[in-house]
């Protein structure tokens, strides 16, 4: 297995008040680690998440760049390095399937990659991805991978994280039986009101959950991201933001919270095209992405 983080020349690069970069790792926390710290990191991880994002299985050929059925054989392998790393738990960043005509289809698919997704870890968890929900409903969709809720939050060794719903059109209306276009994503006023008091209600060093992109206002962005980005900033205990949706690799620090954008597993063909995330939080509070294949494989600076 190919990790994209392999040994290369020593050199450090410091990203803002609370990210460190060596050998292509990146580390987000509360203040730079030192490098003797950083290459600890495997050694002294308190919590450890597995992480993927848009799979969009289906099981109907390649269009473009998007292998469907490989997906598959892709989250085996993130499986077992999964297993090899020992993850507490698991959370898929959205578009765990791709869309169908029939809703019959969609939730064959939704049975057939959450089958294997499921039997990774116990604790797991999914965010909605508009394509999650393009033909099922949402409690159709929760129903199936057994979640309660399409956002909430939880705790774990210390940590906090939340997991936001954007699938919601520009009128409060939910995403369900293609009543929607993927560019109108928000967060509506329920949601926003919950998570202000979520994070009112907690000392905890939060990381938050997202499909859609918080940190650009372009297609692929929330449309009120502003306003999501200003309750997570007056928390002040929001460390990271992992988003998916754009299918790349990306990384941007707004107001001292990174917002890193992990690339999708269902681009491109063959086993060197996948790309999966483990995130590792140290005592300390300091987290390290740690990506194997296409996963942050570049250097942020």
């Amino acid at each position: 297995m190919t990790d994209s983080h392999s040994p290369a020349a020593p050199t450090t690069e410091r990203l803002g008040r609370r990210a460190l970069l060596r050998n292509g790792t990146l580390l987000l926390g509360a203040a730079t680690l030192p490098v003797a710290a950083a290459s600890a990191a495997d050694d002294t991880a308190r919590l450890r998440v597995g992480l993927v994002t848009d799979l969009h299985y289906a099981d109907k050929p390649a269009a473009g760049t998007r292998h469907y059925r490989e997906t598959r054989g892709k989250l085996a392998e993130a499986a077992a390095e999964f297993e090899r790393q020992g993850i507490t738990c698991l959370v898929e960043l959205g578009d765990l399937i791709d869309a169908a005509e029939e809703v019959e289809t969609e939730q064959r698919y939704l049975q057939t990659i959450n089958r294997e997704f499921s039997a990774i870890c116990d604790d797991r968890h999914y965010v909605l991805g508009n394509h999650c929900v393009d033909t099922l409903m949402k409690e159709e969709f929760l129903g199936s991978v057994g979640q309660a809720k399409p956002y909430y939050s939880f705790d774990r060794q210390g940590f906090h994280f939340v997991v936001l719903d954007s699938c919601f059109r520009a009128d409060g209306q939910p995403y369900g039986r293609k009543n929607f276009q993927w560019t109108d994503a928000n967060v509506p006023q329920e949601e926003l009101e919950w998570l202000a008091a979520d994070l009112a209600g907690t000392d905890n060093q939060t990381i938050v959950f997202a499909h859609q992109r918080l940190d650009v206002s372009n297609n692929h962005g929330v449309k009120n991201n502003a306003d999501v980005r200003k309750i997570l900033e007056a928390s002040g205990n929001v460390l990271a933001v992992f988003q998916g949706h754009s299918h790349q690799n990306d990384l941007k620090e707004i107001h001292g919270i990174h917002y890193c954008t992990l690339v999708a597993m269902v681009e491109g063909s063959g086993e060197e095209n996948n790309g999966y995330a483990t995130m590792e939080i140290q005592q300390d509070g300091t987290i390290q992405l740690k990506g194997f294949r296409k996963q942050a494989d570049r250097e942020f600076v």
